[in-house]
C-alpha cells in the first residue's frame, strides 16, 4: 500500500449510505421528488429527471428552468453525452459588446438559451420510462404548493438579493415582501407552476415553441433583450461523445467543449507522471503536485475551451501523450510556479446523481451560471433566465469570443468513471472554475489514497488562484500549509469554508448496490430505498 493510501477520517455529520437505487442532490426535496419517480416505476433517468425539475423550483438561487443542463447517462453498457447549454441570440450586438472590456454579467446581455427543459426532454424520450407529465409532477406541486426554503438556499437568496433587485421581473418573483425570504419560509411559485404544467405537456415543446416561449420573447422586446422566439425554436440539445482518459486504473469520463471538463483531465494527465501516491494524503508534496498540474491544465488548456470542431479538436490533441509528458516536465519538484492561468468569476450550480436497481446510473449538472443567473424573470412565466452570456470573452482571437448564436465557455460538468473492476462512479462538484480542481482532488483521493466516498467528500479542499496563490479549506495540518509556503505557494488558510469550495456528491454502484456521498457543506441529501 502507498504511503497515506489508507482511508482516512475527517470531521463529518454524515455517514456513506448504501442501497439498492439511490438519487443524490444538493437539496432534500430534490432527492426525495427523484425517489417518489423510482418508487412509481421510473428509472434512473427519470428519476434524475424529476429531481432536476424540483430543484429548478426549489434551489432558485443556484439554478432555474431558464438555465443551461449537462449529463452523462450509463446505460448499463455504454456511456452516453448530453450537451444541452444554449446560444447567444441570433440579434446580440456583438460589435458593441466587443468593445467592452468583459462581458456584462447581469442583465439582457448576460443571457443566452435556455437548454435546461430541452435536456429534461431529450433524456426522456431517448431513455426514460415514464412521461413527461409524470415526472414532472414533483416539481409542480413543490411550486404551487409550496416549499419550505432551506437554510443553506435563504443564505444564499439573501446573500444576492442587493445585487439583482433592480433587474426586470425580479423584486416580484423572489422578494415577497420586500426582502428575501427566511429559512423555513413557505415560497410559492404559480406562474411557475402552470409553465411546469404546459412543460410537461408537451414534452418540453412548449418552453421553445408554444405559450412560455412566446412570454419570454415578448418580455425580451419590452425591456431591450436580444433573445427572440426564432432563438427559441431553433435551440436544439446535442448527443456527444465524452472524452475519456486512463487515471491509474480509473478510466475518467468529461464532456467535450464547450464544457471545461477537459481541463480535468488534462491535470490528472499531468499527475499521471508524478506517482502522487508516494506522499501521504494532504501533505504539502501531494498537493504541491496537484495545484501545479492544475495551474498547466487551465494555462493550456482552457485557453482553447469553445464552440465547435475545432476547439474539440484542439483539447484532444493537448490530451494526447507527448503534451502531456512535456507539461508535466514543467513541474518543479521544490517550487511553485505561475503558469499564466486564469480563471472565470464564481458561479452558482447544482449537481445531481441518481442510479437504479438493473444499473442505469446518471450524472447531471444544472446552473444559472452565477446564482439566480442574469436576475432577469418573465412574469407570468416564472421563469429565471441565466447569464451564461458572462462567460464569452470580449477578445476576438478567443475561441469563446461573443458571437451571435454561438454557445459559451461552460463551466459545469458532470463526471463519470469506471474503476479497475468496471465499477461505475457518477460524482460532480459545483463552484464554477473550481470543479475541474474539484474532480481531480476526488480522483486523487479514490485512486491514490483509495479514500471511500463519503471520506472525499468530508475531505479538506484547495483553491487554486492567480499566480501562486492556493486558498485551503480549514482541515489541512500545519506542517502541510507550512510546506506549501516554503515551496513558494501564496497560502490563503480560511478559518471557514466558503460557497465558492463547492458541494461534490459521488453515487458508486458496487456489487449490484450503490454507495452514494453528499456533502454537508450544501443541504445536500441522499434518497434511497
Amino acid at each position: 500500500m502507498s504511503a497515506g493510501s489508507a482511508p482516512q477520517r475527517y470531521p463529518s455529520f454524515r455517514a456513506a449510505v448504501h442501497g439498492g437505487e439511490m438519487v443524490i442532490a444538493s437539496q432534500p426535496l430534490a432527492a426525495q421528488a427523484g425517489l417518489d419517480i423510482l418508487a412509481r416505476g421510473g428509472n434512473a433517468v427519470d428519476a434524475a429527471i424529476a429531481a432536476a425539475a424540483a430543484i429548478a423550483v426549489v434551489e432558485p438561487t443556484n439554478n432555474s428552468i431558464g438555465g443551461d443542463a449537462f449529463a452523462q447517462v450509463f446505460d448499463g453498457g455504454k456511456l452516453h453525452g448530453l450537451n444541452a447549454s444554449g446560444r447567444a441570440p441570433l440579434a446580440i450586438d456583438a460589435a458593441r459588446l466587443s468593445a467592452l472590456p468583459a462581458m456584462p454579467q447581469r442583465g439582457w446581455d448576460s443571457v443566452t438559451v435556455p437548454g435546461a427543459v430541452s435536456a429534461w426532454a431529450a433524456l426522456g424520450t431517448r431513455f426514460g420510462r415514464l412521461d413527461l407529465a409524470t415526472v414532472l409532477e414533483p416539481a409542480i406541486r413543490y411550486a404551487r404548493a409550496g416549499f419550505h426554503v432551506s437554510p443553506g438556499v435563504a443564505q444564499k437568496w439573501r446573500e444576492q438579493v442587493p445585487r439583482l433587485r433592480s433587474q426586470p421581473g425580479f423584486e416580484a418573483a423572489f422578494m415577497p415582501g420586500g426582502a428575501a425570504p427566511m429559512a423555513g419560509t413557505l415560497f410559492q411559485q404559480c406562474a411557475l407552476a402552470q409553465t411546469l404544467e404546459r412543460v410537461a405537456r408537451t414534452n418540453g415543446q412548449d418552453f421553445y415553441t408554444g405559450e412560455t416561449a412566446r412570454r419570454i420573447a415578448a418580455f425580451a422586446r419590452e425591456t431591450g433583450g436580444a433573445l427572440s422566439a426564432e432563438d427559441l425554436r431553433l435551440h436544439k440539445p446535442e448527443w456527444v461523445d465524452a472524452i475519456q482518459a486512463p487515471y491509474g486504473t480509473l478510466q475518467v469520463s468529461e464532456l467535450p467543449p464547450n464544457g471545461q471538463g477537459t481541463v480535468a483531465l488534462f491535470a490528472l494527465g499531468v499527475l499521471a507522471h508524478h506517482d502522487v501516491a508516494r506522499f501521504p494524503a494532504d501533505s504539502a508534496a501531494s498537493l504541491h503536485l496537484q495545484i501545479e498540474a492544475i495551474k498547466l491544465a487551465f494555462a493550456e488548456v482552457g485557453p482553447l475551451v469553445g464552440d465547435g470542431d475545432d476547439a474539440i479538436a484542439q483539447v484532444r490533441l493537448r490530451l494526447q501523450a507527448p503534451c502531456l509528458e512535456a507539461a508535466a516536465a514543467r513541474i518543479r519538484a521544490r517550487q511553485a510556479s505561475d503558469f499564466g492561468h486564469a480563471f472565470g468569476p464564481l458561479a452558482g450550480t447544482v449537481y445531481l446523481a441518481a442510479g437504479d436497481r438493473d444499473g442505469m446510473m446518471v450524472s447531471l449538472i444544472q446552473s444559472n451560471y452565477m446564482g439566480f443567473g442574469s436576475g432577469i424573470v418573465v412574469p407570468g412565466a416564472g421563469v429565471s433566465l441565466q447569464n451564461r452570456g458572462a462567460c464569452f470573452s470580449t477578445d476576438a482571437g478567443s475561441p469563446s469570443f461573443v458571437t451571435p448564436g454561438r454557445r459559451p465557455f461552460h463551466t459545469i460538468l458532470p463526471g463519470f468513471a469506471f474503476a479497475g473492476g468496471g465499477e461505475p462512479i457518477a460524482f460532480g462538484a459545483t463552484g464554477g472554475t473550481f470543479q475541474p480542481q474539484g474532480h481531480v482532488q476526488m480522483m486523487v483521493r479514490l485512486h491514490d489514497y483509495a479514500q471511500g466516498p463519503q471520506a472525499i467528500v468530508d475531505a479538506p479542499r484547495f483553491k487554486v488562484g492567480a499566480g501562486r496563490q492556493v486558498v485551503l479549506e480549514p482541515g489541512f495540518p500545519a506542517d502541510t500549509i507550512q510546506g506549501l509556503v516554503a515551496l513558494g505557494h501564496d497560502v490563503v488558510a480560511r478559518t471557514e469554508s466558503t460557497w465558492d469550495f463547492g458541494g461534490m456528491q459521488i453515487l458508486h454502484r458496487k456489487n449490484g448496490a450503490y454507495l452514494g456521498a453528499c456533502d454537508c457543506r450544501r443541504d445536500s441529501h441522499i434518497a434511497v430505498r
